[in-house]
């Protein structure tokens, strides 16, 4: 999922408005772009493993995106449907991986050929 995807949180619970008016179709805003609109996860993971290290894994149950266009259901009769799932995420860090090897191996250096008359590598030892 692109990282500047906005969905939406289920709606709020019914309650009573002396104002009457419509009900939400949608909660608020989960923008995958800013943290601070994150509201706490509904499950949180941690486990260390031999190759990754620490993993770390959060989800957000019954996010949806809120559609704009009707192209996916022009023959759609009525108001488009709200299909709800579930966002699991992984921080950067657990991204990284390491291999438990240890550094990768150094790169030998460049030689160049003799019969250039240039010095090789050996030479310069």
């Amino acid at each position: 999922m692109r990282s500047d995807r906005v969905l939406r949180l289920p709606k709020p619970p019914r309650l009573y408005d002396p104002r009457g008016g419509r009900l939400p179709r949608h909660g608020k805003e989960f923008s995958l772009a800013r943290p601070a609109s994150w509201p706490e996860p509904s499950v949180v993971t941690v486990n260390d493993t031999a190759r990754y290290g620490k993993a770390e894994a959060r989800a957000w149950e019954r996010l949806h995106p809120r559609l704009q266009q009707r192209s996916a259901y022009i023959d759609h009769d009525g108001e488009l449907p709200v299909v709800e799932g579930t966002l699991i995420t992984c921080p950067a860090t657990a991204m990284h991986l390491r291999s438990g090897c240890g550094p990768p191996p150094p790169v030998p250096p460049r030689t160049t050929s003799t019969s250039s008359g240039r010095a090789t590598c050996a030479d310069s030892t």
